[in-house]
């Protein structure tokens, strides 16, 4: 009973202070005409890009634009001349953010002839205001013996262990993760070898500029554990090599379109601070105020600043990676901004058995493009929780950094790689790559078939043929070949007992991507090792197969 009349006096307080105030605040979003006497020059892009994002535009034959420039000094100097703090400035949208002003201001910042109408983008402030809102995950303990210990069905179900056994485990790669706050991070021992080898390149706060982003949020700290965490034989990340930055954009005590804004910034820095990829956990349809609110139309790639933005910096040569969302089972149902995004790789949620999840958003998008893109375990994905113990966590928030980690694998083994070109060679070693639909998309990838792909098209040429997978190995009666053919023509699969013996020989004609071929009645094959090899006029390939 005390409790409940502890809850309804705050609440009366909260009332009053509404009822009684008269001083409320807002953030603007301050669009800018032009860059107009910018002091920065596209010819000197070192004063304004690292030299990491400049090799990455190099490596990828991207040319700078207008909107790599700054905003322009000289307008941002005149909004703070009027007594207006700058929050945060976005020089893709030639654009600030303001921290909270008082409306009357407006009348000074129309009166400048270089600003567009100024936007509201976050919530109303009360002086007196009370804010009680928090946010929790409810998480379970459960494990099993191998090397990646309870992390290894969701490295598995891609084939993601074939990468890191060849050595491909995300080293040199950069990743920005976008989130809430990464408690516990700085302590945490499943953590320490980011810490030891410097792989944690820098932090930025992008909601609150004096806050430690180790004392904010867990959700952050989750995301981050299932790429880089790494307790051998109890948990191991995707990428357990990989560099990061680790930038907070959301505020999750509220949900405005400020939050949007600040994924902006945050991304302009990745992109000038080099990175290879952002992984974003975050996605946006509707607000606490109404008037914010996104629509299903909105969908389409092109009509929220973060959609806009995260295609932006995939232009920039970045692989930009978000959840789809978790609306499937809500009324809004559809993917959230920005997996809309024509060049965001939209992950999905599904369980260890592929089983899409009901709360994973659905697509399409608007317009009609196939969302979310393709699918990984994100109900029932192992983590590290804020206490160092091991948890199991549900949403695509937990997907998408399982695809994040395995790609900056397979960037690592396929440097020469164009960012679009590693995120179609995810979806093309998709499960449903050929049949996709409006659940799992492209389905779930296998990326030691996007390794092949991709090394197909880099070190051998389009003729090129490699063999994929013998299953199941061992076997008994059938066995299934899957194969990768750069081109149609003829092959010759040949199988060879231990003493050299062609036990069974076949012809088959080819497609020209993706071959299955079932070879049966071999249960009269003695018990054994047998080699299975496939031969096209260009190339061969063997494989140890074991009869049982």
């Amino acid at each position: 009973m005390k409790r409940l009349f502890t809850i309804l006096f705050l609440c009366f307080i909260i009332v009053v202070a509404e009822a009684f105030s008269q001083t409320y605040l807002y953030s603007y979003w301050i669009q800018f005409t032009d860059k107009n006497n910018n002091p920065y020059s596209l010819d000197r892009p070192e004063e304004f890009l690292s030299e990491r994002a400049i090799q990455r535009r190099i490596r990828q034959n991207i040319p700078y634009s207008s909107n790599d420039l700054p905003v322009t000094p000289a307008y941002i100097d005149s909004i703070k001349a009027l007594g207006i703090p700058v929050h945060n400035i976005s020089k893709w949208f030639n654009a600030i953010t303001t921290g909270y002003i008082d409306p009357e201001l407006l009348g000074q910042i129309y009166s400048l002839p270089f600003v567009v109408k100024p936007q509201i983008n976050g919530p109303k402030q009360v002086i007196s205001g009370i804010n009680n809102k928090s946010a929790t995950e409810a998480i379970e303990y459960n494990s099993w013996d191998s090397y990646y210990g309870v992390s290894g069905d969701q490295i598995r179900i891609h084939d993601g262990h074939f990468l890191h056994q060849q050595g491909y485990t995300g080293r040199g790669i950069h990743i920005a993760l976008m989130d809430a706050g990464f408690l516990g991070v700085d302590v945490i021992p499943g953590f320490y070898d980011l810490w030891n080898e410097d792989r944690i390149i820098g932090t930025r706060d992008f909601v609150n500029r004096n806050s430690n982003i180790f004392r904010e949020h867990a959700h952050g700290m989750h995301v981050l554990s299932v790429i880089a965490g790494n307790i051998p034989y109890q948990f191991v990340g995707t990428a357990p090599d990989a560099s990061f930055w680790l930038l907070r954009s959301e505020d999750v005590d509220t949900e405005y379109l400020i939050e949007e804004d600040n994924w902006v910034s945050a991304a302009e820095f990745a992109d000038s601070a080099g990175v290879d990829i952002i992984s974003s956990s975050l996605g946006y349809s509707v607000f606490d105020d109404s008037t914010q609110n996104h629509t299903y139309e909105d969908m389409d790639g092109n009509s929220t600043r973060i959609s806009i933005a995260a295609d932006i910096a995939a232009s920039k040569g970045i692989l930009v990676i978000s959840s789809a969302g978790n609306q499937g089972g809500r009324k809004w149902k559809y993917i959230t901004a920005p997996a809309d995004a024509d060049s965001v790789l939209a992950i999905g949620a599904v369980d260890s058995l592929g089983i899409i999840a009901a709360f994973s958003s659905r697509g399409p998008s608007y317009d009609g493009r196939i969302k979310p893109n393709v699918c990984a375990i994100g109900n029932g994905t192992y983590i590290i929780r804020y206490n160092g113990s091991l948890g199991i966590g549900a949403g695509t928030s937990l997907s998408a950094p399982v695809i994040t980690g395995l790609a900056a694998c397979l960037w690592q083994a396929n440097p020469d790689a164009t960012n679009m070109e590693i995120f179609s060679a995810i979806q093309e070693s998709s499960h449903k790559f050929l049949d996709p639909d409006t659940i799992y998309g492209y389905g779930i990838p296998d990326f030691n078939l996007a390794n092949i792909i991709l090394k197909n098209k880099y070190d051998s040429g389009p003729s090129e043929l490699v063999s994929l997978q013998v299953f199941p190995n061992p076997f008994s009666e059938n066995i299934n070949v899957l194969f990768y053919s750069g081109s149609p023509g003829t092959v010759f699969i040949t199988i060879y007992d231990i003493a050299g013996k062609i036990t069974r020989e076949e012809r088959y004609d080819l497609n020209d991507m993706y071959n299955e071929i079932t070879i049966g009645n071999l249960s009269g094959l003695s018990s054994g090792i047998y080699f299975i090899k496939i031969q096209s006029e260009n190339s061969s390939s063997i494989q140890k197969i074991v009869k049982l």
